[in-house]
Formats: structure tokens, sequence, C-alpha cells
């Protein structure tokens, strides 16, 4: 899998549902439904104490428990701040099943209207999947089929009104969903965008930031090491200045193919400067680290333009063991200073090799070594 695809699929999974996520704008959501269910729980129980609107009877207890089943779903969105997609579906099916009963339960039917139906068609058109809206839209015709039953007499009658009141609730229903996943689609290319290299996309430094505390995570859980590699092609601006700058980009993107089908699917690589790249993952000790920064090194050497122009690659490596407690952003640029130190050591000693920072045993007030102290 290359970097562009794996950068694609952690965005797609991360906008996959809207609905799901913890994000300030999606809690701000989870009230937003709570405060409007539990509106229409209050607004509803207002019948319960005018006289003549509902029956008499048992069918006005069914009502007054439709009211409070509003007010209790509203209850866990409020408190969680967070509306996964099945809670959201069940309270779409509970506002559909709350109208029937107010139908049921009026005694002038027509004055609950369809339009009652349009916050539960609109709640499932923005935040759930396409299998979901189709199903909330079933259940619109049947909510308004049961209405116009009690509603209309005539057979042909009540399948016109219902047609047309379910058809321009499904219709809305449908223009507000294929405008959620157009604005769902847009919101996946930016967030692509600002984690891509626009010239080779790689990874940007960014993507590098955001996942950094994924593998800090990872190498504690599993006891691993944390490597990075820190690759500068060599005498890049030469090539540039007598072959021009389009002849460099090709090259940068070879060597971007190249060093992506060479990575490991779980390593990070991105381009961080010009001609510099990093490559961030776990490995088990300082020679499996060698391993994976020789074939780095052995790809970027045999990776060829269209034109036929080729680079080296001068790579420096760190290692260190996480440990708890530590911030994982500020210890991976510490980590990525100290193998930037070790690449100029590689530079220093004839280019086109690998030289590294070895890794040592440490507790969490130990000292960092820079780039040329012992590890």
């Amino acid at each position: 899998m290359s970097a562009r695809q794996r950068i694609d699929t952690d965005t797609r999974t991360r906008a996959h549902d809207t609905a799901v996520s913890r994000g300030p704008e999606h809690r701000i959501a989870a009230r937003t439904l709570a405060g409007l269910t539990a509106l229409g729980g209050l607004v509803g129980s207002v019948n319960l104490f005018v006289d003549g609107t509902l029956h008499a009877g048992t069918t006005r207890v069914f009502y007054a428990v439709a009211m409070l089943a509003c007010l209790v779903a509203a209850a866990p969105l409020a408190v969680r701040q967070r509306a996964g997609r099945w809670p959201t579906f069940g309270l779409v099916l509970l506002c559909d099943l709350v109208y029937v009963i107010v139908v049921l339960s009026m005694s002038q039917p027509a004055h609950a209207a369809p339009l009652l139906l349009l916050f539960p068609s609109f709640v499932a058109a923005w935040f759930l999947g396409a299998w979901m809206v189709a199903g909330s839209m079933l259940v619109t015709v049947l909510a308004c089929g049961i209405a116009m039953v009690h509603t209309y007499d005539g057979a042909v009658l009540i399948a016109v009104q219902t047609a047309i009141s379910a058809g321009v609730l499904n219709g809305a229903s449908v223009g507000v969903h294929v405008l959620r996943c157009r604005v769902q689609r847009l919101l996946e290319a930016t967030r692509a965008l600002s984690h891509q290299d626009p010239l080779t996309g790689l990874a940007n430094r960014r993507h590098l930031v955001e996942n950094a505390p994924r593998i800090w995570r990872q190498a504690r859980r599993e006891g691993s090491r944390v490597a990075a590699m820190v690759l500068d092609l060599d005498h890049f601006k030469r090539l540039n200045d007598a072959h021009g700058h389009a002849a460099g980009d090709a090259v940068l993107r070879a060597v971007a193919a190249s060093l992506s089908a060479t990575v490991r699917p779980t390593d990070v690589l991105a381009r961080v400067g010009g001609e510099e790249l990093v490559v961030l993952g776990l490995v088990n000790d300082a020679a499996d680290a060698g391993r994976l920064a020789e074939r780095l090194r052995t790809a970027v050497a045999t990776s060829r333009s269209a034109a036929g122009h080729s680079v080296t690659a001068s790579i420096g490596i760190a290692l260190v063991r996480p440990v708890d407690g530590e911030d994982a952003t500020a210890a991976t640029w510490r980590l990525i200073d100290r193998a930037d130190g070790a690449m100029y050591e590689a530079k220093q000693a004839g280019r086109d090799r690998v030289a590294a920072v070895l890794p040592r045993q440490r507790t969490a007030g130990d000292h960092l070594p820079a780039a040329g102290e012992p590890a």
C-alpha cells in the first residue's frame, strides 16, 4: 500500500460516519438532536392539558408515554454528547412511531400534519448511511399512510395524499443526503490535501505529527523501539542546476514511488523538506532498523525518472524505547533531530550510506542525547 493510499484510507476512516465522530462539531450535533427531541416531547405534552385535543381513555396514556419517550431519548444524547449510527437510527424510528401515536391519539388527525416527520427524515439524511436512509424513507411512507387512513376517506384519496406527503418528505430527505455526501467528499479531499505533499503524494509534516502518538502507544504496548530515519538526497541541488527543476521534481516522484513500495504498511513515510524525507516506524533492535535503512538506500539508488536521472541518499537512524508519561510529539521530533545528526555523519563519511545513533535504555527523566553524543 502506497503512502498516498494509506493517507486516503485514514481520511476515509475518520470521515466515514459523521454521527460517530467525537469532535467538537459532533458534540454540538448531539446536543442539538437532544434539544430538538426534548423540545418535541415538551411541546407535544401541552396537548395533555388541552380539553378535546386527544381521545379519552387508553389512547391518552399511550400519547403521554410517547412524549415521555422523547424526553428519555434526549437524555443520553445530552449526557454522552455523542450519537452513534444505531442510536441515531433508533431515534429516527422512535420519532416516526411517536408521530403515528400522535395521529391515532388526536381527536382531529388532520392537525398532526406529516411535516412533523421532517425532523426524523432530515436526521436520517444527514447522519446515517444510504441503507439506513432508505429504511427511514420506507417507514416514512408507512407513517404517512397510517396518518392518511385516519384523515381521509376513500382508497384513491388516501393513496394520493400518502404519495404526496411521503414524496415531499422523501424527496427532501434524498436532497439533504446528497448534499451531505457532497460536503463529506469535499471535506475528505481537503483533509487529504492537508496531509499530503502535493508533489510526491507522500505524507507531509502534519500527517507525521498526527501519527506520532499512535506509533508511541503501539511501541509501549508491544515493547518495541521507535526508529526515525532521515533521508537526504545527495547532490540534489547539483541535479536541479544541471537539468532544471522539472527534472528534479521527476526524480523526487520516482524516489517517492520506490520508497513507498519499500516501507512497511505500518511505517510513516513523509516528505518534510525539499529533498529530505523521514521514515518513522517500529523495530525490534538496531539491526532491524539497519536492514530497513539499507533497503531504503537501495530503493533510492535504483529509482530512475522517465528521463533516466537518479540520485543516492544519505540516511541517518536514531532509535528510542518510549516510556510512559512523555509527550509523543516532542519526543518524536527529538528523535528525528538525532537521526538528522546521524544523516550528516553519513554525508561526511562519503554519502550514499547509513549512519546510526544507537539506542540505550532510559527512564522518563533521562536526558535524550544529541545527534553527536553517545547513545
